[in-house]
C-alpha cells in the first residue's frame, strides 16, 4: 500500500541516518546507474525533463493538463520518476542479483519479494513485497505498477526468461499493466528464439511456421511492400515483416498479435494469407507506380499506400 512504503521509506530515513532521498541515491540509484530517476516530481524537470501529466480522456474525448504537483511526504510511494532506460537498468540489476552476481542485495531477499505473501478474497490478485505476482498463458510474472495524477506505468519482470518490459504513459485511463504484457508477448518469443530456447526453431518442413506452399522471399524483397497503407472511407495498416513474413497489422489496436493478418510470397507482388491451421487463404495483390514505388494493396478491398511512407 502506499501507506506501508511511506512507513517503510520513513524506515530507512531512521535506521541510517540521513535523508530517504539521499539514502536512496546514494546506495540504490548511483550504484544501479539510474541517472534519470528521482524520488520526487522536482520542479527543475518541468519545462524540459519532465512530461506534462494529463487527466483520463472525457466525454468529449479530450484529455486535460493535470496542474503540476509535489508528493512530498509520501516520497517513497508515489515520488518516483524515471525513464524506461532505467526501468531497464533496474530490471536487469534483478537478474544480476538473482544469478548471484551482485552484492546489493541478497538473492534470497529479491527472491521473497518476488514470491506470492498475500492472496485477494477473490483469488484472482497476488502480491510479493513491492510486486504483483501473476500468470499469463502458464508463465509467472513480477512487476509493480505506477499510477499518480496525470501518468501511468509498468514494470514487468519474468525472471525464469530475464527478460522485462517497461511502460509509461503521460496519462490516465491507461492499462498499463496490458501494454507491458503485450509487449512482452511479441518480444519474447523472438528472445527465446535467438537463445535457442523452447518455442523458437524452424519446424521440419522448413517454413516459417509450418504452413504449406509459397515462396520463401528474402527480407530485402519483402521490404518494398512495407509501410503504412489507407483506406479511401477510413482506417489504417501497417504492413510489416515479421517471422519471415509480411503481415499487415490494423490500426490502431489493442491487441497488435491477435490482429496481425500473416502474407505468404506466392511470386512478384502476389500473396496469399496464411489460415490459423496454415493452410493458403485469399489472394493480396500488391500494385506499384512505374518507378516501383508501391500503390496499394488489393483484396476483397484495397488499401493506399501513406504519402511519405
Amino acid at each position: 500500500s502506499n501507506l506501508g512504503l511511506t512507513l517503510a521509506g520513513e524506515i530507512v530515513a531512521a535506521a541510517s541516518g540521513q535523508p530517504y532521498d539521499d539514502y536512496i541515491r546514494a546506495n540504490i540509484l548511483d550504484p544501479l546507474g539510474m541517472t534519470s530517476t528521482f524520488t520526487d516530481h522536482e520542479d527543475r524537470f518541468r519545462d524540459n525533463r519532465l512530461a506534462s501529466g494529463y487527466t483520463a480522456r472525457g466525454r468529449d474525448g479530450k484529455r486535460q493538463p493535470v496542474p503540476d504537483y509535489r508528493v512530498r511526504g509520501i516520497s517513497p510511494a508515489a515520488g518516483f520518476i524515471s525513464t524506461v532506460e532505467d526501468l531497464g537498468r533496474f530490471a536487469s540489476w534483478q537478474f544480476r542479483v538473482l544469478a548471484g552476481d551482485d552484492a546489493l542485495l541478497a538473492r534470497t531477499t529479491l527472491r521473497e519479494m518476488h514470491r506470492v505473501h498475500w492472496l485477494e478474497p477473490d483469488g484472482n490478485t497476488t502480491y510479493g513485497l513491492g510486486f504483483s505476482v501473476w500468470q499469463s498463458d502458464g508463465d509467472t510474472f513480477a512487476g509493480h505498477g505506477g499510477s499518480c495524477p496525470g501518468y501511468r506505468s509498468h514494470l514487468l519482470l519474468r525472471p525464469q526468461d530475464k527478460v522485462a518490459t517497461a511502460f509509461m504513459a503521460n496519462g490516465q485511463g491507461v492499462n498499463s499493466r496490458r501494454f507491458a504484457q503485450t509487449a512482452y508477448d511479441i518480444v519474447a518469443p523472438a528472445l527465446r528464439k535467438a537463445a535457442g530456447k523452447p518455442d523458437g526453431g524452424t519446424p521440419a518442413d522448413g517454413t516459417a511456421d509450418g504452413s504449406s506452399g509459397g515462396a520463401a522471399a528474402d527480407r530485402e524483397t519483402l521490404m518494398r511492400f512495407t509501410g503504412a497503407y489507407q483506406r479511401p472511407l477510413g482506417g489504417e495498416s501497417a504492413v510489416l515483416i515479421r517471422e519471415g513474413d509480411l503481415h499487415v497489422l490494423p490500426l490502431p489496436t489493442d491487441d497488435p498479435l491477435d490482429a496481425l493478418t500473416r502474407l505468404r510470397h506466392i511470386e512478384d507482388g502476389t500473396f496469399r494469407r496464411v489460415r490459423d491451421n496454415g493452410d493458403l487463404g485469399e489472394e493480396f495483390r500488391f500494385e506499384a507506380l512505374p518507378d516501383g514505388r508501391m500503390l496499394m494493396w488489393r483484396n476483397d478491398n484495397y488499401s493506399v499506400r501513406a504519402a511519405g511512407m
